[in-house]
């Protein structure tokens, strides 16, 4: 394993851990998912072009489709949210209210 794949799985260790540790907040939350999405972007395309599987190549290209789709759902939300409860703590969030 090459020193770029290590980096790589460490920087989306690193989003794992902070989406863990600071999941009260929903931005904190939306920018750690972001940061997976885009390590896991990186370590597919360079999987697929070391391994010179043409067939794979949109690959990548679909999850860059599927992380705009997670980004733009979450900013929705986050703008919900905050316009409804003034904040963006996820503790402050009764889903059981109608």
């Amino acid at each position: 394993m090459s020193l770029i794949h290590i980096n790589i799985l460490m920087a989306f260790t690193m989003s794992l851990v902070g989406l863990l540790m600071y999941r009260s907040h929903l931005m904190s939350a939306l920018l750690c998912l972001e940061g997976m999405v885009l390590s896991l972007f990186i370590l597919m395309t360079l999987t697929i072009l070391n391994s010179h599987f043409t067939l794979a190549n949109m690959v990548p290209i679909i999850l860059l489709v599927f992380a705009a789709c997670e980004a733009a759902i979450g900013l929705a939300l986050l703008v919900m949210v905050s316009n409804t409860y003034g904040t963006d703590y996820v503790q402050n969030l009764n889903l059981l209210q109608c």
